[in-house]
This record gives structure tokens, sequence and C-alpha cells, in this order.
């Protein structure tokens, strides 16, 4: 749970990875305190290897950013604006140098879950915290129908063992659902408002 809240008592042990998505290539500051902190983790390579980029366009949210890499491989594919946030101060200083290291143009904010995000958005693109509790999942989700433009889209992965089939139910009572992907037991979804 560390890596969802405030961990800046946490020895720091900074690392750097270097990820390849399709044929471009990006390097990652991590540390102790946030998810995956060792490489990139199956779910978010698969959302970002199936959401079709193509169909991406205008501003885009990433909600739970973590160390970066969504928001920052977003904003490389569609060279479009890109907000990033997160409540972890830590993941938050990373996802800076990350911007920086990827020469990415982001604006990054702490936030917990839509609390401090004005504005609306095109595309919000999230792996969301599953350890924070369906609580925070389900406000990360359902939330984004209020920070969405009428034509906007929302992606996401999720895990089967941690409830996708129950998850796509619900969100169909609210959008419309397509799953991309399935892969691993992972899913990767894409929503819009009806």
């Amino acid at each position: 749970m560390a890596q969802y809240f405030d961990n800046v008592n946490l020895k720091s042990e900074m690392r750097k990875f270097d990820v390849k998505i399709f044929d471009c290539s990006f390097s990652f500051f991590s540390d102790n305190g946030v998810f995956c902190k060792e490489h990139l983790d199956f779910g978010t390579r698969l959302l970002l290897e199936s959401i079709p980029w193509d169909e991406v366009h205008g501003n885009i949210l990433d909600v739970g950013c973590g160390y970066g890499p969504i928001g920052i491989i977003a904003s490389k594919f569609t060279n479009q604006a890109v907000t990033m946030c997160d409540i972890n101060k830590r993941a938050l200083h990373l996802a800076k140098m990350n911007a920086k290291e990827n020469q990415v143009d982001a604006v990054i904010v702490e936030s917990n879950c839509y609390e401090n995000i004005s504005g609306t958005f095109d595309t919000i693109i999230t792996n969301p915290p599953i350890r924070a509790g369906k609580k925070i999942v389900y406000e990360i989700l359902f939330g984004a129908k209020e920070y969405l433009l009428s034509e906007g889209q929302l992606f996401l992965v999720i895990h089967k063992d941690q409830g996708a089939k129950s998850l796509i139910k619900d969100l169909e009572k609210e959008y419309s659902v397509e799953v991309l992907k399935k892969n691993k037991g992972f899913f990767v979804i894409k929503c819009k408002i009806r």
C-alpha cells in the first residue's frame, strides 16, 4: 500500500531502466515506494501496446501516473498535451524527472483521484491502483465521466483476478464498453460516454 500514499520517509534506492514500446525507446527513473519499481509491468505494457494511438487526439489525462510511463509514452506517441496526477509525492517527483529525461512537456499534479484536476480531456488513461481498494478504483473509473469531453474516451487495464468481468458489467451501466485485448488474464478496456 505504501506506493499509493505519502512515503517520503521510505529509504530511497533510485534506479533507472529502459523500456521499448514498438520501435520507441524510453528511460525511466524509479525508486522504492512506487508501483513496479524494477521494470514496466506487464499490464501497463499491454495497455500501451493496445491503445489505438491514431484515435487519440487532443489533451490526455493519466490518473494514478506513478513514475509516469503512461502519460510520457502517450504524449510521445500522439504529440498531444498530457496532464499526469498521483497522490504519491515520490512518484510525482519521479514523474517530473522522467518527463524531463524523455523530453515530454507535461503538467504534473498532486491529486487524490480528480480532487485537484480542472478542465476536461479528450482521453483519460489509467492502470488503476487496485490495492488502494474498490472505492478508489471506482472513483477513478466512474469519476472520469465528469472530466471527459462528450466524445472522449477512457482506456484502462485490469486483471481478471482483480474483478475484470464484474467491473465490465458495472462500466456498461455508464459507458459504451469495448474490450480491446486480453492477455495473461489482463483486459484492456475502452470506454466511451454514451
